[in-house]
């Protein structure tokens, strides 16, 4: 595993990437309601990245990815294909926005509710947002990623909610998927330990029933096998001196 320790330079500009990122979500936000259609969102997102933030959407094209941004409704777990999917009430959505600005990349996902979302489709959009933000009150040098696995996993199961193993957070930077890879579940003082200078993906997908996923025809939509909804929350983290900075926060936006 090579982990790469970003630069000063390097981190202002994926301090920029992220910023861009975290915007688009903020400009998509008053969008999100029902009778839209998810493809109807990836334009708006894709508009928006293109002209008014001269920047490139990650996702169009990467490994044949048709779209700029990845939706993924209810029980969808990540990576869906926008479409022709008109949004109804009740529905919870994961957009899912990575911008690329002067080479970085700046990565991050938030959950929209569509009117009022059945108990268990809020529970889990609750509970999954508490572990991203547990994973990321972790991170500091010497930690090792076991302990922010085992964090979030911990919290989602004590919440009778499970945590999705087959896909992770990871470094990012000039690629879009880095070393190291970031699991949402594990054992404390495992994995490697964090340095000043990492960035990295934190990024739980939480089901409100159990773990086991499928891939879709497609090849790219992962949905629950038994069909309970998902929900996930991400955000690209430096490691610091002492702590952590969430680089695709928005100022004035909660974490």
């Amino acid at each position: 595993m090579s982990v790469h320790i970003k630069t000063e330079e390097e981190i202002e500009k994926m301090r920029i990437a992220g910023r861009l990122a975290g915007e688009v979500l903020h400009v998509i936000r008053p969008h999100v309601k029902a009778g839209i259609t998810t493809g109807e969102l990836d334009e708006i997102c894709h508009d928006y990245i293109i002209n008014t933030q001269k920047a490139i959407p990650a996702p169009l094209n990467y490994h044949g990815f048709p779209k700029s941004i990845c939706t993924s409704v209810n029980h969808q777990v990540c990576h869906g294909i926008p479409g022709n999917k008109k949004l109804k009430n009740g529905d919870i959505l994961n957009i899912d926005i990575t911008v690329i600005k002067d080479e970085y990349h700046g990565d991050t996902s938030k959950m929209f509710m569509v009117g009022e979302p059945n108990i268990k489709s809020a529970r889990v959009t609750k509970v999954a947002h508490e572990c991203m933000i547990k994973g990321i009150e972790m991170v500091r040098p010497g930690v090792h990623l076991g302990d922010i696995g085992y964090a979030i996993q911990k919290h989602a199961e004590s919440n009778h909610c499970s945590i999705v193993r087959e896909y992770c957070g990871h470094g990012i930077g000039r690629g879009f998927h880095e070393d190291p890879q970031v699991l949402h579940y594990g054992k404390p003082g495992t994995g490697i330990q964090l340095e000043k200078g990492m960035t990295f993906t934190i990024e739980p997908m939480v089901n409100a029933g159990k773990r086991h996923v499928k891939l879709l025809s497609d090849n790219w939509t992962v949905v629950t096998k038994d069909h309970s909804p998902s929900a996930q929350w991400e955000h690209t983290i430096l490691v610091t001196d002492n702590g952590y900075e969430v680089l695709t926060r928005v100022p004035g936006d909660e974490l």
